[in-house]
């Protein structure tokens, strides 16, 4: 995963210089070690990294395909350690420095999803850098890797669940792209940094990259121009429901709720089964049903008492309904056990800002 302040081309520039390169491998050594004796906690934080920023995506509605993290390896800590630009390194301090050891990549599904995550981020975290990669090599007049690439810690200033109070004094470069994009990276970075490129065919490769990543730009388009036509045009359901289960089935559930909040992202396919499950709790099982229940929600005036500053999904819009009208009851739900305090702090938003 690379370093949130650039992509490969910047780590090509700096390579390390033979004048004192006794010095800098004794150097790069001893923070090497350094940094094998802290990875086996960074390790631990890394998976508290990928579960939080999952549990806000889930949260907050938007769709994607996948959160994974990695810790740097100490070879590549080293590494890095000892990289030079004009005859100085990049890193004087690596353990402060170099500020990929913790890294997290969210891949979505549409280009759209990829500002909604990282506005999420600005919203619940601290952001202390954010680079468009995709949009720096767009206005250079070019076509290649495409990410966004944030630098996030945990916001001293808020409250968080106990299980992360070990996040505030460090922080994680999150990569989000979209699955696309990714193939594209993922294969580039293969074919550059791990194969062998012969001289006479560099430019030829450099040319067909560029290509690529030209009409994956246009194939995320397309996607978007997709997910926007069938939100606005919703198919009808088909997808009968087990004869045993009263909950509202998924599809029901998806097309009501693309019809009650045209414009919203998708969300995972699993979240409409739970939400299914909450409304179970609260006796509603049809969604002739839901839609009286919800019916005295003004939508607007609810997203505007949030203050939300990325665009929530149909479910989490669903969900803040289903609080501002049950409250208290609505949180207490067995379903919503995992996420109490958070629905606390927003019961409290909307009991203050009305």
């Amino acid at each position: 995963m690379a370093e949130t302040s650039g992509a490969g081309a910047s780590d090509e520039a700096a390579t390390p210089t033979q004048g004192n390169q006794a010095v800098t491998s004794a150097e790069s050594s001893e923070a090497a070690t350094a940094y094998a004796a802290v990875r086996p906690e960074l390790e631990a934080a890394t998976g508290l990294f990928v579960q939080m920023l999952t549990g806000l995506l889930d949260d907050a509605g938007i769709n994607y395909l996948s959160v994974t993290g990695r810790t740097k390896s100490v070879a590549s800590f080293a590494a890095k350690a000892e990289r030079r630009r004009d005859g100085r390194l990049l890193y004087p301090d690596p353990l402060s420095d170099i500020t990929d050891q913790i890294g997290v990549r969210v891949i979505t599904y549409v280009h759209d999803d990829v500002a909604a995550v990282a506005e999420l981020l600005d919203e619940e975290l601290a952001v202390l850098d954010d680079r468009d990669l995709g949009l720096e090599t767009a206005r250079a007049g070019r076509f290649g890797y495409a990410s966004r690439h944030l630098l996030v810690s945990v916001d001293a200033s808020r409250t968080v669940p106990t299980a992360y109070e070990t996040l505030r004094r460090l922080s994680a470069s999150v990569q989000i792209r979209t699955v696309l994009q990714h193939a594209w990276a993922e294969f580039e970075h293969d074919i550059r940094y791990k194969g062998t490129i012969p001289e006479e065919h560099a430019h030829e490769l450099d040319r067909r990259f560029t290509l690529a990543a030209g009409l994956i730009e246009l194939a995320d388009r397309e996607f978007s121009a997709i997910r926007d036509r069938l939100q606005i045009t919703v198919p009808p359901t088909v997808a009968v429901p087990a004869e045993h289960d009263a909950r509202i089935s998924s599809q029901d559930l998806a097309k009501f709720l693309a019809l009650r909040y045209a414009g919203a992202g998708w969300a995972r396919t699993d979240h409409y089964t739970w939400v299914s499950g909450l409304l179970l709790e609260l006796g509603i099982t049809s969604v002739e049903h839901l839609a009286e229940v919800i019916a005295p929600v003004d939508s607007a005036d609810l997203i505007e008492r949030m203050g939300y500053k990325y665009p929530p999904g149909a479910v989490r819009r669903l969900d803040d309904a289903l609080l501002a009208t049950f409250g208290t009851r609505y949180l207490e739900l067995e379903g919503n056990a995992h996420r109490r305090s958070s629905l606390e702090a927003r019961l409290q938003r909307l009991n203050t800002a009305s």
